[in-house]
């Protein structure tokens, strides 16, 4: 099972890109947990996952927010600002599982 966080400023604009990247996990047959959240909730929900992937509203605070993820272990990195905007679910899929086994 893959734990993949999205955080955007309220959580509330990536929550259409977490169900296009939940459809393509499904087409695949790859188990995903999937979950946006604020960046407010960072620090509580952060841990529970594999990587973290920043929207481009939030992408200014990669630094604080990887190094605040370090200590864990966990990757984060910006959605590529034109597969965020097109919505391609499975171009960031991609990319979050990519960032996982190159951790792991």
């Amino acid at each position: 099972m893959y734990r993949i966080m999205l955080c955007c400023s309220a959580g509330m604009s990536t929550s259409l890109l977490v169900r296009k990247m939940v459809e393509s996990a499904n087409e695949r047959g790859i188990p995903v947990e999937i979950e946006a959240y604020g960046v407010a909730e960072f620090d509580t929900e952060f841990p529970r996952y594999q990587v973290v992937l920043l929207g481009p509203q939030v992408k200014y605070m990669l630094k604080t927010l990887s190094e605040k993820a370090a200590t864990h272990g966990i990757p984060v990195q910006p959605i590529e600002p034109m597969d965020y905007g097109m919505q391609r679910g499975d171009k960031v899929l991609d990319f979050a599982l990519s960032l996982i086994n190159a951790a792991h």
